[in-house]
């Protein structure tokens, strides 16, 4: 399996951060900054989430058709998967 850069930062560089982290905080704070993170970014999705809703929400109520915008995301995603797989079988060969 091939791991995806995270933002197209490399392993050395994300513990080159962490590192500086460490350093400027201490690692007695590590742990509660990490849940301060982790809350944060759920309450991001999580509105994400509703904001989703409503619009679907409303675009029903106005009888606009969703589900057109949920076969493009399938066919999107199938093509993700071909390339993928394509991909794949070019490394091997190599």
């Amino acid at each position: 399996m091939l791991l995806k850069p995270f933002l197209f930062i490399s392993g050395a560089e994300i513990a080159f951060v962490l590192f500086i982290v460490i350093m400027v905080f201490g690692a007695d704070k590590l742990p509660e900054i990490a849940r301060g993170l982790g809350k944060g970014m759920r309450t991001l999705k999580d509105a994400t989430n509703d904001i989703k809703q409503e619009i679907t929400k409303s675009a029903e109520k106005h009888g606009i058709d969703t589900d057109v915008t949920k076969g493009i995301s399938d066919e999107i995603n199938k093509v993700k998967e071909d390339l993928e797989d394509f991909g794949g079988s070019i490394k091997r060969k190599l």
